[in-house]
């Protein structure tokens, strides 16, 4: 049986999951996104490799690091993850630069436990200082680890069509647009960006719309105007794609905030 929990204390998103024949279309997230294999084998891919998380594995993934997801066997899977903003970490962390995990899966019990013990505090709906105090320790068992600051800089035409892409959410994509603007054709456009990105610009203009429209909904709780400003044709639009990223649709997700 599928089920996902999703629960926000402290600026962090923490999910319970267990899933059985459910699979994670391919997508990205701008967050960190940090967790553990409670029981079973995650499967997914990423960076062109398939991974293969055991029971109590920590998984470690960097923002708009592209990867799918399912269950390994029949058995099913059951993990939490942790979604924490980028800048919220490295403040933690006491650094400028963004870090990027080297290591893609790591086995810590000092660093599972503190992941397990945050998720199941935001989870548990502690106050925030309790969740912030969680967190400062999980950023101390990280810090164990071996972070590397050499994030990946982007090219300056793929930041450029990033920034395009974020500025037209609504207004849909247009590829022949934007790669005019950039001085390349269309099919130079999609290449230069798969390979730079993991993804096709389809692939990461939908990403950045679903995680627009998480946002919104987290912060204001309206999906209507969620799907609205993000482009979407209707709920059913949005409730479609954003179930194949988080494993439940928008309306349900903004019933587990409440």
């Amino acid at each position: 049986m599928e089920k996902f929990i999703y629960k926000k204390r402290a600026d962090i998103t923490a999910l319970s999951a267990s899933i059985n024949e459910f699979s994670y279309k391919k997508h990205a997230h701008e967050e960190y996104a940090i967790g553990v294999t409670i029981r079973g084998i995650q499967r997914y891919n990423l960076d062109g490799s398939l991974q293969l998380s055991y029971q109590n594995g920590v998984m470690l993934f960097n923002p708009e690091q592209a990867h799918d997801g399912m269950a390994h066997d029949e058995s099913g899977l059951d993990y939490v993850m942790l979604y924490i903003k980028p800048q919220l970490l490295l403040e933690a962390l006491e650094k400028k630069d963004m870090v990027r995990f080297p290591s893609p899966i790591v086995y810590d019990d000092r660093l599972k436990q503190s992941i397990l013990n945050l998720a199941h505090g935001i989870l548990a709906d502690n106050d925030d200082a309790f969740c912030s105090e969680l967190f400062l320790s999980l950023t101390d068992s990280l810090i164990r680890t071996d972070l590397s600051t050499e994030m990946k800089k982007d090219n300056t035409l793929i930041k450029k069509a990033k920034d395009i892409l974020h500025a037209h959410l609504a207004s849909g994509l247009k590829l022949d647009d934007i790669s005019k603007e950039l001085g390349l054709s269309k099919y130079q456009f999609i290449r230069l960006f798969k390979a730079h990105t993991g993804i096709s610009p389809y692939q990461y203009y939908l990403n950045v719309k679903i995680e627009h429209a998480k946002q919104m909904i987290e912060k204001s709780g309206d999906i209507y105007s969620a799907v609205a400003e993000c482009g979407f044709v209707d709920l059913t639009h949005l409730n479609k794609h954003f179930k194949n990223v988080y494993g439940t649709t928008a309306f349900e997700y903004s019933s587990y905030l409440n």
